[in-house]
């Protein structure tokens, strides 16, 4: 059983906050702004950079890369293959986000085909975009799973097995698979799923902690045991969805050693 200690979340933050870690996302969008103010927030320092031109000069500079593939198009693609290759040569963590895989033909073809060749560090997902990654006809409702994060446990542990990747379930219960241990992180709050890009923010900090910590399944459940307790703090003093966000900005930003003792919850 994973005891709290053994997450060491605050050691990574307080790593995140002292080395400010660049993290190059090529993300979507509807959060590039979003993600880029919850990973200032957290102490790492974000670069949005799509152009394929200047893939291998911005891989050389970060600590790792967000791969996101939130709004599709051709150039991106490119580009997220061009940074992959450069990132897998540096020894950088890779994290992907299968945005609405199983929704359509194409943008599941095209993150089979990113999965194949770059072979992520991480990946990130709800429930059914990562069974949509391993086949088995899962279908998305836009963006939004249709599966509850337990669900989708086989088809992690299958991805697991074939690409080496640590693979994150994300629900109202989050399970990380790879290793010994599957952690299961309980944090959360109802309201976040009300806010557009918090799954997108949590892929981000997973870029985050993967910097700052060498196993990339401890480093996935250090960012969502900090995305979930972030989401209830925040949800403590948010009126609604608007102020949540708000709220949460600052929670990152706040967030103390006592915040995590206090609210971490691990299931068994």
């Amino acid at each position: 059983m994973v005891e709290r200690n053994d997450l060491k979340v605050w050691a990574a933050i307080q790593a995140i906050r002292q080395q400010g870690p660049v993290v190059h996302n090529i993300t979507n969008f509807v959060v590039m702004n979003t993600t880029a103010n919850a990973l200032l927030a957290l102490g790492a320092s974000p670069v949005m950079a799509h152009a394929p031109e200047e893939m291998s000069d911005m891989v050389a500079i970060a600590s790792a890369l967000v791969l996101n593939i939130g709004t599709l198009n051709k150039p991106w693609v490119e580009a997220m293959f061009l940074a992959a290759e450069c990132a897998a040569k540096r020894g950088i963590p890779i994290v992907l986000d299968p945005v609405g895989a199983g929704a359509t033909p194409y943008r599941t073809q095209t993150v089979r085909e990113l999965v194949a060749a770059t072979r992520p560090t991480l990946i990130r997902g709800n429930a059914s975009e990562i069974m949509a990654l391993c086949g088995d006809g899962a279908k998305t409702k836009g963006v939004d799973s249709t599966e509850a994060s337990r669900d989708a446990l086989t088809a992690a542990q299958e991805l697991h097995q074939s690409l080496g990747s640590v693979i994150c379930i994300s629900g109202a219960t989050d399970y990380i698979v790879g290793g010994p241990e599957t952690y299961r992180i309980a944090n959360g709050h109802p309201m976040m799923t009300r806010v557009t890009g918090l799954g997108c923010t949590a892929t981000a900090l997973c870029g985050a902690f993967a910097a700052v910590t060498p196993n990339p399944a401890l480093a996935a459940a250090q960012a969502m045991a900090v995305m979930g307790i972030a989401g209830e703090m925040a949800a403590d003093k948010a009126e609604g969805p608007g102020t949540l966000q708000l709220h949460f900005l600052d929670a990152l930003y706040r967030m103390t050693e006592a915040d995590l003792s206090f609210r971490l919850c691990l299931e068994a």
